[in-house]
């Protein structure tokens, strides 16, 4: 299940290193603590909670409103557990850019340590970030990939797109226990601080019927879909229409056809996991779809109310106290208990109180 998306302006540059340094040591603290008193499945519904992970971020001592507070704190917390990992039943891979590439590879090495089968975990990886990169498509690019996994197999996923037109970053919080259907309404909880206009979201329950046209689509000879393509380009569209066919060149998405058309996916999922299959590729699907069989997609971004303001008069959300409360006080409790240094801790509470 998705359970959040925080919006935050994107900024450039990278913690200094005496902070990150600290990050580290604090942060390796609370996930300690956390394993020890609640186990390392309730660190991943925290790290999956965008509103926790915030808090986390300004506990570190990182801006609370900035987009360096997820590949910061995300690559944290994976320096602070290195070569504990197997003692606590905790994990980190991925991270921003080409870090983000080695998630696989990071997650075979401690495939002897796991209770599960490490290719279950790198499907899940993929698939979040397939989701989030082609099946929705709000306008962010993926720029970082943090997986989250304990030896149980269980997981969690925090990534993050940047959109360089507002200059702003989008992160997406995943949490596998509760995943049923990764393109089926995966979210629940989805918070930012304001909607993207006509989004292409194949993953919401409208577009059912979307996905099942565009899988069968998929299955055609690629010299058929290539024509159709071209047709398009020829045409005058709607002013009203989303999807923009001048963008899409159908030459170039020959050779992806081919490979659908020889895979015949059964399904949207398996689609969309099929390697090569991005963006434009789905555009271009869902596009044919819609103009031969009628069969429109839902183009609602899937936030649903403001991740930073509301909420003290009820607009456009009442405030949660009791949870609210509850995450506050867990987060100092985790750093009662923190082996550090009491000019940290007391700073790292002052900036929790101050929450």
């Amino acid at each position: 299940m998705k359970t959040g998306i925080a919006n935050l302006p994107l900024h450039y540059g990278k913690a200094p290193r005496w902070l990150f340094s600290r990050m580290t040591r604090l942060s390796r603290e609370i996930i300690l603590i956390i394993c020890q008193e609640y186990g390392a499945d309730e660190v991943l519904r925290r790290l999956s909670d965008p509103f926790w992970f915030q808090a986390f971020g300004c506990v570190l001592g990182f801006d609370w409103h900035s987009s360096g507070v997820t590949t910061t704190a995300c690559g944290a917390i994976k320096e602070g557990i290195r070569g504990i990992e197997k003692e606590i039943g905790f994990y980190a891979a991925g991270g921003k850019g080409g870090v983000s590439r080695k998630t696989p590879s990071e997650i075979e090495k401690a495939g002897e340590d796991l209770s599960t089968e490490p290719s279950l975990l790198i499907y899940a990886s993929r698939m979040a970030a397939k989701v989030d990169s082609s099946a929705v498509q709000d306008g962010y690019q993926l720029y970082h990939h943090s997986f989250f996994f304990t030896k149980d197999g269980k997981w969690c996923v925090v990534q993050q797109g940047m959109n360089e037109v507002n200059r702003y970053a989008r992160r997406y919080h995943w949490l596998g226990e509760k995943v049923a259907d990764f393109v089926n309404e995966p979210e629940s909880a989805i918070c930012c601080d304001y909607k993207v206009s006509s989004v292409l979201n194949l993953v919401a329950a409208e577009s059912k019927s979307a996905r099942e046209a565009a899988t069968m689509i998929s299955q055609e000879r690629p010299e058929k879909l290539v024509l159709e393509i071209k047709k398009m380009k020829e045409l005058s569209l709607p002013l009203h229409h989303q999807i923009h066919v001048n963008s899409i060149n159908p030459d170039r998405l020959y050779k992806i056809f081919l490979t659908t058309y020889e895979r015949g996916p059964a399904n949207f999922e398996s689609l969309l996991g099929i390697e090569g299959v991005g963006p434009k590729t789905i555009r271009a699907l869902s596009l044919i779809s819609e103009l031969i069989y009628g069969v429109k997609p839902s183009f609602d971004d899937p936030v649903r109310y403001s991740f930073a303001h509301g909420g003290k008069d009820g607009h456009p959300y009442p405030v949660d106290r009791k949870n609210y409360d509850k995450s506050i006080e867990f987060l100092r409790r985790a750093l009662s208990f923190a082996k550090i240094g009491n000019t940290e801790k007391l700073e790292a509470i002052k900036r929790l109180n101050a929450l």
